[in-house]
């Protein structure tokens, strides 16, 4: 888990931009909160409002996220109404507050806008029950919302817009289907399903902190699709909630109160949150439980019975997703992960064909978004394989086939990024050996992703010209790859 964090690469410096980009912005946000005379209320949910823009929007181009952000406020700012209006209902505060949950996940459907729309606006009910707000406190509390999106928006598309200067991301298209075999539907009913178990429970534990428990169920369903992502994730909000308890005890608690070392350490939490969240949910879960526990010592009600109460409902929220994958409408790991495995090595022969066609000299031709589209998809490979290598998995032989997987699709993107950097030379000439050689990787492709017999790899020496030894490498790791992908019964892709 440390190694995840202070070992990973960090191309660009993206993370540490991304990190010290949100203290700066969540910072000058409270700052303006302050400064317009808002109460502590308000600032700290101006605060959160800030961190929730300048986390959750990820669309693939500047002008997206701008028009996103601009729609949050939109998105948050009724939810806020109906939490507080319902404060003192609450049979049908509860059953809006599921309601907000199967619609955010619901909202997954339209890609990242609405997936960030729907995070802000679960985001802006949860807050409210965390600051019990109320309706005379909504002024103060739009205000707080609207301009401290407006501060982050401020900084991330004026001050510090790195975005910029970088080409927009391919973001992969979540797979299709209508009705309940779209994944989004599903996952819309199952963390409705388990939200409801954890709010009854969760009032069964805490009639004031019930929150907490739904809480966790909606953020273990966040960036998953499958059952196995799924209780993976579950388990590691668990395990980052517990350690950041325990260092809660060592760090928040004596602080709690003072506002000049909570401000700092509270700095250090969100740098923490943005840094690690790409890398380690783990980490990320103890940071952001780190400044919970901060903002509770702020207000005045953080005690240790209350960081192990926490532990209670989020144990209760994990336990809700649990069940919710498990019995209700489940979406395999395996089922998964064949269609990422398959998009992947559609992407490969993709990437081929245009680097081919780049070295025939073809006008246009430009392998270079193929490639940013197949890290992008290995992406999402290893998310959905992540469950099966995870150490604690019991299941050994497919672990093994799964990290075999893993090892075999990293040789061909880094076999295509070799053959793009040659194509990329206006001095890199095509011939008769290059175009059989792409012939013999569309064929692999289809034998993988059809079901047909893959050809066998010739081996002996790799070739010395760089574009054929790269195509000759993809070629073995192709062939490789059929034995790992299918079943004993020669079956398609079975998701390692």
């Amino acid at each position: 888990m440390l190694k995840r964090v202070f070992v990973s690469p960090d191309p660009g410096r993206s993370r540490l931009r991304f990190a010290a980009r949100a203290v700066l912005g969540i910072g000058l946000a409270v700052v303006v909160c302050g400064l317009a005379g808002t109460s502590l209320v308000g600032a700290i949910i101006g605060g959160l409002a800030a961190l929730l823009a300048l986390f959750t929007v990820t669309d693939a181009t500047v002008r997206g996220q701008a028009l996103t952000t601009v729609l949050l406020p939109v998105a948050g700012l009724p939810v806020l109404t109906a939490a507080a209006a319902l404060h003192d209902l609450p049979v049908a505060r509860d059953l809006t507050f599921l309601a907000v949950v199967g619609a955010g996940v619901y909202a997954r459907r339209w890609g990242p806008r609405g997936h960030s729309l729907g995070v802000f606006a679960f985001m802006t009910f949860f807050i409210a029950q965390f600051l019990h707000a109320t309706t005379d406190r909504l002024p103060e509390m739009y205000a707080a919302v609207l301009l401290s999106v407006a501060t982050a928006a401020a900084v991330r598309f004026g001050l510090w817009c790195y975005e910029r200067r970088r080409p927009a991301p391919a973001v992969p298209a979540p797979p299709a289907g209508t009705g309940l075999a779209r994944i989004t539907t599903r996952q819309a009913v199952q963390a409705t399903a388990g939200a409801g178990f954890a709010l009854v429970v969760g009032q069964l534990v805490s009639g004031d902190r019930w929150y907490w428990a739904v809480g966790a169920t909606w953020w273990v369903f966040v960036n998953t699709t499958s059952r196995g992502e799924t209780l993976v994730r579950g388990f590691r909000r668990v395990l980052g909630t517990v350690v950041g308890i325990g260092l809660g005890f060592l760090i928040a608690v004596p602080v709690a109160g003072s506002a000049v070392p909570t401000a700092v350490l509270a700095a250090a939490c969100v740098f923490g949150i943005f840094y690690t969240a790409a890398v380690s949910y783990t980490w990320m879960m103890l940071c952001v439980t780190l400044l919970a526990e901060l903002l509770y010592g702020l207000l005045g009600v953080l005690s240790p019975g209350l960081l192990a109460l926490r532990i209670a409902e989020t144990g209760v929220g994990a336990l809700g997703a649990a069940l919710a994958v498990l019995f209700v409408l489940p979406v395999t790991t395996h089922a998964v992960t064949d269609v990422w495995i398959q998009r992947a090595l559609r992407c490969v022969h993709a990437c081929t064909a245009e680097a081919a066609a780049r070295l025939a000299g073809t006008e246009g031709a430009d392998p270079a978004p193929r490639v940013a589209e197949l890290e992008q998809l290995l992406g999402r490979v290893r998310l959905s394989v992540a469950p099966l290598v995870h150490p604690l998995s019991p299941m050994y032989g497919r672990r093994r086939r799964a990290r075999r997987v893993l090892d075999l699709l990293d040789d061909c993107a880094r076999e295509i990024r070799g053959l793009v950097a040659v194509a990329a030379d206006p001095e890199a000439s095509h011939d008769a050996r290059l175009a059989a050689a792409c012939w013999r990787v569309e064929a692999a492709v289809e034998a993988l992703t059809g079901g047909g017999s893959v050809p066998a790899h010739a081996g002996g020496p790799r070739a010395a010209e760089p574009a054929l030894a790269h195509l000759h490498g993809l070629e073995h790791a192709l062939a490789e790859l059929a034995a790992p992908l299918r079943r004993p019964s020669g079956s398609r892709l079975a998701g390692a």
